[in-house]
């Protein structure tokens, strides 16, 4: 059993880094959802593309750095795989029928369900600190969902249930941290996902045009890099702790819409995205307080 030293500071910067990538693979999931740079695909096949350039990135990575594997938890590893295949391909379909801040929005409500989660099947002890900064960033999301807007239509329930999966799949990637290494983690997690897609979008498959190979690429790269600083975030703290940071994706998204776009974020976007920023810095300030 590997026991990491627990460092909350590295953990909660590590999570928001990750929140960056992950918002920039739902940008150019949008782009290749719409008529952007294209015909648009299927999101199989944009799930697809994530998992194949992803492994693609992750085993050069183990050619040249050689790490030492241990024999795989193949029953979590699968488990695990097939959250995340669902949860980002609902995603990346969402995304193509809302705006990319709301898909982002509600989407990410997976740090709740993570939260939920870890109560039952990890042990976790949620503290009324942790529960009070959880409800105003639930609070912040749902002014985001503009509810009696129209917000609440396909798009947005498909996000919802994105979030349910990707929820579920934090137990499985802090129960896999226990015991493997995060290198482990993601190249066996990034194998079994491209299977798993692989096999999925035979039945959507396009030719890509050369724009949306490099979109396709895009994802892939910043999809391994947002795992290895999630996975190595929830080894040096609680998944409780670690997930509701993942919220920073909502501002991350706003930007790349403004800068992508040319999207700007209203009144309501400005103070959702206030709300979940400042539960997630309450947090921080307390756990950093307490140790």
């Amino acid at each position: 059993m590997v026991h990491p030293p627990q460092n909350p500071a590295l953990a909660a910067a590590l999570t928001v880094a990750a929140s960056a990538f992950a918002a920039g693979t739902t940008l150019l999931a949008k782009a290749l959802g719409t008529d952007a740079l294209g015909p648009p695909l299927h999101a199989l096949q944009i799930s697809h593309g994530r998992f194949l350039f992803a492994f693609i990135a992750i085993f050069s990575a183990a050619l040249i750095m050689r790490p030492a594997f241990t024999r795989p938890s193949w029953g979590w590893h699968l488990g695990r795989s097939t959250l995340g295949w669902l949860g980002v391909t609902m995603m990346f379909a969402a995304a193509a029928f809302i705006p990319l801040s709301d898909a982002t929005a509600i989407s990410f409500l997976n740090p709740v369900f993570g939260m939920l989660f870890a109560i039952p099947f990890l042990g976790e002890r949620i503290g009324p600190w942790r529960w009070g900064s959880t409800a105003i960033a639930l609070i912040g999301a749902f002014v985001l969902m503009r509810p009696g807007a129209g917000a609440l239509q396909i798009g947005a329930l498909i996000a919802v249930a994105s979030a349910l999966f990707l929820g579920a799949e934090v137990i499985f990637i802090k129960l896999l941290s226990g015991k493997e290494t995060p290198f482990q983690i993601l190249l066996v997690n990034n194998a079994l996902g491209l299977v798993i897609s692989s096999i999925a979008t035979v039945i959507v498959w396009q030719s890509p045009t050369s724009a949306q190979w490099l979109a396709l690429a895009g994802i892939g790269i910043l999809m391994a890099s947002a795992q290895t600083c999630f996975v190595n975030a929830m080894r040096m703290a609680d998944a409780s702790f670690v997930a509701p940071f993942f919220y920073c994706a909502l501002a991350f998204a706003a930007f790349y819409d403004a800068a992508v776009f040319h999207v700007l974020p209203d009144k309501i976007s400005i103070a959702g995205a206030t709300l979940i920023l400042a539960s997630a810095g309450i947090l921080a300030w307390r756990e950093t307080r307490n140790r």
